[in-house]
C-alpha cells in the first residue's frame, strides 16, 4: 500500500499474526494520521509508538476514533483485538521504568492479550518480588523491565518456570552509560534462556510475547 511519504505492509496481519505498527519518532503529524489512518482501514484497527506527548493533539485531530496514552506514548485507531484469553506478567523494577513498561502494556492490550501489572518492586528491596511470586507464575510469559544494573530480569529469571524477556531500560547514573550497563549486565544473566530485546524497547519485548503466546494451542 503507498502512500504519498510511506509503503506500507497491509499483509503484515496475515502473514506474521500481527499487525504493521507505526513508529511515530521521526514522521510528521500528517503521515502519522495518514499511516494510521490507512492501517486502521485495512485492519480494522491500528496502533502507533513514541508519540511525543505535545504532539498527540494534532495527530488527534486527525484521526476519528483514536485514543492516546501519555505514559506510554501510545496511539490507537479503533479497538482492540479480540481477547486471546493469554496472560503476561510486565515487571517493573522502579517507578522511573514505567514508560517503557506502559509502552509494552499498551502493545500487548491492543494485540488482546491480559496484561498483570508488577510495579516498582526491583532487588534494593528483594522481598518485594518474593511477595508476588504466585501473580508472576500464573502468567504464561513474564516480561522484566529494569534500569540501573539491570538485575531484576536475573532474579525472575531463576524464580519462574515460563518465558522470561528482559528490557533494560535507560534509567540511572552517569556509569549506567544509558541503559548500556543494564543491557550487558541481562544479557550476561546465569538466568538461563532469558530473552534480551534493546534499550527502551517494551514494544519489542510486547512482539517476542506475542510470537510466543501465538506458537502455543
Amino acid at each position: 500500500m503507498s502512500l504519498e511519504h510511506s509503503t506500507l505492509d497491509p499483509e503484515r496481519l496475515a502473514r506474521q499474526g500481527f499487525p504493521e505498527v507505526v513508529y511515530c519518532e521521526g514522521k510528521d503529524d500528517a503521515a502519522v494520521a495518514d499511516n494510521l489512518r490507512a492501517l486502521a482501514a485495512a485492519n480494522g484497527r491500528a496502533l502507533g509508538t513514541r508519540l511525543a506527548v505535545d504532539r498527540a493533539p494534532a495527530v488527534l485531530a486527525r484521526l476519528d476514533d483514536a485514543h492516546y496514552d501519555p505514559v506510554a506514548r501510545t496511539m490507537r485507531v479503533g479497538d482492540s483485538f479480540v481477547s486471546t484469553g493469554r496472560r503476561v506478567a510486565i515487571v517493573t523494577a522502579g517507578t522511573s521504568d514505567a514508560p517503557v513498561s506502559a509502552e509494552a502494556a499498551a502493545t500487548l492490550t491492543f494485540l488482546g492479550h491480559d496484561v498483570h501489572r508488577v510495579q516498582d518492586v526491583g532487588v534494593a528491596g528483594i522481598h518485594r518480588i518474593h511477595a508476588r511470586l504466585d501473580e508472576l507464575r500464573a502468567a504464561e510469559v513474564v516480561i522484566v523491565v529494569a534500569g540501573m544494573e539491570g538485575a531484576l530480569p536475573s532474579v525472575v529469571g531463576g524464580l519462574v518456570g515460563t518465558p522470561v524477556i528482559a528490557v533494560p531500560t535507560s534509567v540511572g547514573y552517569g556509569a549506567a552509560f544509558g541503559g548500556l550497563a543494564a543491557l550487558l549486565g541481562m544479557l550476561n544473566s546465569c538466568a538461563a534462556g532469558l530473552v534480551v530485546v534493546n534499550i527502551d524497547n517494551g514494544f519489542g519485548a510486547a512482539l517476542a510475547a506475542h510470537r510466543i503466546l501465538s506458537t502455543r494451542g
